[in-house]
């Protein structure tokens, strides 16, 4: 079975609170449930760990050497500021999808630019809680 790792990043564990207009009304336990289910429903085995910590994500790719098949990643809003993130990424070399659930690419000009982009092979943007299902269909077929 096919183990992919599942990482949220800062702010996740706030939606249904944080500006619910963008990101919904379901908690983060929603989403984790979500994921979990999609996950089961593709025979994939999925771990999903969140951290509004930028050092403790890159502790969550580093791990992921030799353990992960493939990484979904939202790294909030670390996608427009990260280079230790990008750089934990390129160093794993796992295939990885990128994930957000608002389309970052119609919001403020600084949330356009992802560097987590430059390294995953896809990203999937603005379609809400889907988007995590789409990525592991995604990883599934590509791992």
């Amino acid at each position: 079975m096919k183990k992919i790792l599942v990482i949220n990043g800062a702010n996740l564990n706030m939606l249904g609170i944080r500006e619910p207009e963008l990101y919904g009304r379901e908690g983060y336990g929603a989403l984790v449930g979500y994921i979990n289910d999609s996950a089961a429903a593709k025979g994939l085995d999925v771990s999903v760990v969140q951290s509004n910590s930028e050092g403790a994500i890159v502790d969550y790719i580093q791990r992921a050497l030799g353990i992960f098949d493939g990484i979904v990643i939202n790294a909030g809003g670390y996608t427009h500021t990260s280079v230790v993130i990008l750089d934990a990424l390129k160093a794993v070399n796992i295939p990885t999808v990128e994930v957000h659930l608002t389309d970052i690419y119609s919001r403020e000009g600084f949330r356009r630019f992802s560097f987590v982009s430059l390294y995953a092979e896809k990203t999937i943007a603005g379609k809400g809680f889907e988007g995590y299902a789409e990525a592991l269909e995604y990883l599934k077929n590509r791992v």
